[in-house]
């Protein structure tokens, strides 16, 4: 408050000296903080305030078995236990939905048989009023997932994105040197800002939500999610003030995107934690929850049990407590279990690239070492167990290969079923598939599973291994090659999975030669041979880390919008699943650097808080179908590029060919980015084929014969000839003509005209 001083109440033989103003009322003792402000004392009446020594302490509830995936029914028991009250009280619902605290919804100690997937909702209730809530989820039988290249991905900084509950906000520890105000902290956003805005997301037309590290992080600027300091936890800054715990705030967030058929993708890291350690396999701190908005590093962290930190730690300057942590985790004669890498460069493209720093603020976690990849294997497999969909995965180029197919990628697969989606980013900085001319290094070697068997059991055995795999594959000429992307003639080829890795890609080749959508046409068509599949990669423009080379790659995207239309026309019809990053649907911050770290308000940077463009509502019925949007949001989806993407979302979703399809680009002639597309299923009855030119007109030739319709104009041509001429122009613009075939027939016009496609 401003203009605020301390008052000294004076007090004689056990009552107030009622010696300053308070409008004739008497000081009476209370737990209040009693403040005198711009000469009046304010205080609380102390009728209305608690016995500060009254229980407060809420019953806590445990299920038997524990939430998570059971190949078979399940009896489900719950055992709840309070401090002081010895019969608690346990409502329970069965639909994932808050349950009255009624007789009807009481628990009394019986088995509840589990025989589906059910989100068991309770809240426990003890004599004091206290109150704990959670969501126990259950899912029954073989993970059932459909094909993920049939979804679009909206991808958000979980903070920055709509704030739910401005109670939880919170500074970061270096948000004074940012500049970032009180009325932007950086951890602004949280689930329930993303549970309000759901159906915004839905309106766009994507199926699917890629979110930032939602984990316990501890660093000076951790708003991001990326310096975990525990695994196991998400972060209690994204509780709000409607959850018992921030992992029920999650778990909500989870079954509301489920409820509108939204998947959710979870951001994870295996290469690094923050620099303040592990909370369980390297225990330096602990992470406490923020207790004001105001949190400061004194105020967040505790010396663990056992830390081997100096009893000084806190009396040291920032410089000198940096050093020490380092030396903690870097240094074998600290690190004795080898939790961490000891490299000391921060090289990123050699072999030390994976066994070093990528950063100050990122500590090269030693992923060859069991006691580490089991920790991080029991730790993700717990938010598969709470309804995950997906894993996109960190600094991927930072670990080796063999480490991925030895460890990471089975447990995924075991924990989640075969088809539980996984993408990883291998930052590649250059316009060519191979980085650097070193496979090792590269994109699509990450799609592969190895060629020969390597020793694999303790840690030196498997850091001897994963140096041996890199040297083995230097050469780009060694590398194998698929057909799988792409089309027999007109015809869909058969799939070879049995060398495929399990763990797809961020397609960084595409990306970085974004700024012009030709550059990144030709790149794609003349390397996805190198990808086991590249009907599998995450194609997008821009990101929270960088925009195509030359746009300039440190801002948001800062070329015109029809540049940007005619990107998004390629990556919405292209082979591949198409990826926004929050706000370009309106060229949010158009220009400004992407990330500076605390150098500058995140208001003045790419990482902005979005909020303000979505307050208002909007009633979603279908993907992309919507009606009654209000407010900011309504000028919002009205945006050129989000009716853009929109309607693309909608013609993605409408033809099989464009979300699964391999892709052919023979016999075909003329000026736009032009290819022909089919997928086929025999078993589901699917036949989908689609001739496609983008920012320009094409001629295809030996086409099947038949009536083909144009998903963007409704135009017919019947093709009697084995060729079809589509007309299209104006940058951005798109043709898909689909052919109409039995028990398949082409959707027709898929929504209304807009800017870029008429």
């Amino acid at each position: 408050m401003s203009n605020t001083v301390k008052v000294q109440f004076l007090f004689n033989d056990g009552s107030w000296n009622n010696k300053l103003q308070t409008n004739g009322a008497d000081f009476v003792t209370t737990k209040d903080v009693w403040v005198k402000k711009d000469g009046t004392i304010l205080y609380t009446d102390p009728i209305e305030t608690e016995d500060p020594e009254g229980d407060t302490e809420a019953p806590t509830v445990t299920a038997s078995p524990s939430s998570g995936r059971y190949l078979t029914s399940q009896k489900v028991k719950f055992t709840v236990k309070d401090n002081e009250d010895p019969s608690p009280k346990l409502y329970f619902s069965l639909d994932g939905k808050k349950p009255e605290l009624t007789d009807s919804y009481l628990y009394k100690g019986q088995e509840i048989i589990v025989s589906k997937d059910t989100n068991i909702y309770t809240i426990a209730v003890d004599a004091s009023g206290n109150k704990t809530e959670n969501i126990f989820v259950y899912n029954i039988g073989e993970y059932n997932s459909n094909d993920f290249r049939e979804e679009s991905i909206y991808f958000v900084i979980t903070t920055r994105f709509y704030d739910g509950d401005p109670s939880n906000n919170v500074h970061c520890w270096d948000d004074g040197q940012a500049g970032n105000p009180d009325s932007d902290p950086a951890w602004r956003g949280d689930f329930k800002g993303l549970i309000g805005k759901l159906d915004y997301i839905k309106a766009l037309g994507f199926s699917a939500i890629w979110i930032t590290p939602p984990v316990k992080n501890a660093s000076g600027y951790d708003y991001h999610g990326y310096h975990a300091i525990d695994f196991t936890e998400i972060d209690p800054r994204y509780k709000t003030k409607y959850d018992s715990t921030a992992e029920e705030s999650y778990q909500k967030f989870i079954n509301a995107a489920h409820s509108k058929g939204i998947k959710v993708i979870q951001d994870v890291v295996y290469n690094h934690t923050s620099n303040f350690g592990e909370e369980n396999i390297f225990p330096m701190f602990e992470r406490l929850a923020a207790s004001s908005i105001n949190e400061t590093a004194e105020t967040a962290l505790k010396k663990a049990p056992n830390s081997k930190l100096p009893d000084n730690y806190f009396d040291l300057n920032p410089k000198q407590q940096f050093d020490t942590r380092i030396a903690l985790m870097k240094e074998a004669v600290n690190d004795v279990n080898h939790i961490y890498h000891h490299e000391k460069s921060m090289e990123w493209e050699g072999y030390t690239c994976q066994t070093g720093q990528i950063a100050g603020d990122c500590v090269d976690l030693n992923t060859e070492n069991p006691t580490v990849s089991n920790y991080l294997n029991n730790a993700y497999n717990k938010y598969i167990a709470m309804g995950v969909d997906g894993f996109r995965v960190d600094t991927v180029k930072h670990v080796s290969r063999l480490t991925f197919n030895k460890e990471f990628i089975p447990s995924i697969k075991a924990a989640g079923g075969e088809d539980f989606y996984v993408f990883g980013e291998v930052c590649t900085r250059v316009r060519d598939v191979w980085n650097r001319g070193i496979p090792a290094l590269s994109a699509p070697f990450y799609t592969w599973k190895e060629s020969k068997d390597y020793p694999w059991g303790d840690r030196e055995t498997n850091e001897a291994s994963v140096f041996q795999n890199y040297n083995d594959n230097l050469d780009v000429g060694t590398q194998p090659s698929s057909n799988n992307a792409f089309l027999d003639g007109n015809n869909y080829r058969p799939v070879d999975t049995s060398k495929k890795s399990g763990l797809d890609v961020i397609d960084f080749p595409m990306h970085w030669n974004f700024a012009n959508a030709r550059d990144a046409f030709r790149v794609a068509v003349e390397g996805d041979h190198t990808y086991n599949d590249a009907t599998w990669n995450v194609v997008y423009v821009d990101s929270h880390d960088y925009s195509p080379d030359t746009a300039p790659e440190n801002q948001r995207f800062a070329l015109g919008q029809d540049v940007w239309a005619e990107n998004l026309s390629l990556m919405f019809t292209f082979r591949g699943i198409p990826c926004i990053y929050y706000g370009s649907e309106i060229e949010f911050q158009k220009g400004k650097p992407i990330d500076v770290g605390p150098n500058a308000p995140l208001s003045e940077t790419g990482r902005a808080y979005f909020g303000d463009h979505i307050e208002g509502s909007v009633q979603t019925s279908d993907f992309g179908v919507y009606s009654n949007a209000s407010g900011a949001m309504a000028e919002t989806l009205n945006h050129p590029l989000a009716q853009h993407i929109n309607r693309l979302n909608r013609i993605r979703r409408a033809v099989p060919a464009l979300q699964k399809g391999q892709y052919s680009v023979q016999d075909i002639s003329g000026d736009g980015m032009a290819y022909k597309r089919r997928f086929t299923d025999v078993a589901d009855g699917v036949d989908s084929f689609a001739l496609i030119t983008v920012s320009g007109s094409a001629t295809f030739r030996n086409i099947p014969n038949g009536r083909y319709v144009d998903a963007v104009t409704g135009q017919v041509i019947n093709v009697t000839n084995g060729t079809l001429t589509a007309n299209c122009s104006g940058k951005g613009n798109l043709r898909v003509f689909v052919l109409d075939l039995p028990g398949n027939p082409a959707p027709g016009k898929v929504g209304g005209n807009s800017q870029y496609l008429y």
